[in-house]
């Protein structure tokens, strides 16, 4: 009897695991096809997924305002992280004694300082925007646009600054992917930030036809 109450329970576990299974599965497509139907209008639209499904959860799918503000704070973490790389292959190349070599990474440490600086003031804007009342909405919205299209031109430019002969091809190559993925989270977070203020507008004019 005992050996029959025991199967039992462990039948009933095992089904129980498996609804369980099948709600989280769900859950994770719920969350994967609302992200792509956010992602829709990027140029990079699997790494947009990419970057936004960590943050989604069955209790609660991210709003676009969010997923705006999710965005600009990966490119900024990416952004970070390359500034940290090409300073550390600048100081390499400056010990060796070879101006030549730093110089050719000189306008990229500056390009990626400024980028950095443009989505940090980007993440305080979008902050902003529809706290401190809708006549300033348009305006922090002007300000994101405008920063976020710096860091795309700054990333353009010191991919396109580095095809010569000083740095070797390896470490070009790093350098090249790592502005080319901040290229793509920036493209990605104004496309996103778009899709934001587009719907807040539209929702407004709902509420005051």
């Amino acid at each position: 009897m005992a050996q029959i109450t025991f199967s039992l329970l462990v039948i009933s576990l095992s089904i129980l695991g498996l609804d369980l299974g099948m709600v989280e599965s769900r859950s994770r497509s719920r969350a994967r096809a609302y992200l792509e139907a956010q992602c829709q209008t990027t140029l990079y639209s699997d790494l947009c997924v990419q970057t936004l499904l960590p943050y989604a959860n069955k209790n609660e799918l991210p709003s676009p305002h969010k997923i705006a503000q999710i965005s600009l704070t990966t490119c900024l973490a990416k952004a970070r992280l390359t500034k940290a790389y090409v300073d550390m292959v600048a100081k390499q190349l400056n010990n060796t004694k070879n101006p030549g070599e730093y110089q050719a990474l000189e306008d990229c440490l500056h390009q990626i300082d400024d980028g950095v600086n443009q989505i940090t003031e980007s993440i305080k804007e979008l902050k902003e925007m529809g706290i401190d009342g809708e006549e300033m909405f348009g305006w922090h919205e002007s300000n994101v646009q405008s920063w976020m299209g710096g860091v795309l031109t700054d990333a353009t430019t010191c991919m396109d600054g580095i095809l010569g002969d000083k740095i070797g091809s390896k470490t070009k190559s790093m350098i090249k992917a790592r502005f080319l993925n901040v290229k793509q989270l920036a493209s990605n977070s104004l496309a996103l930030l778009n899709r934001f203020t587009a719907r807040h507008r539209a929702s407004r004019a709902i509420k005051n036809p």
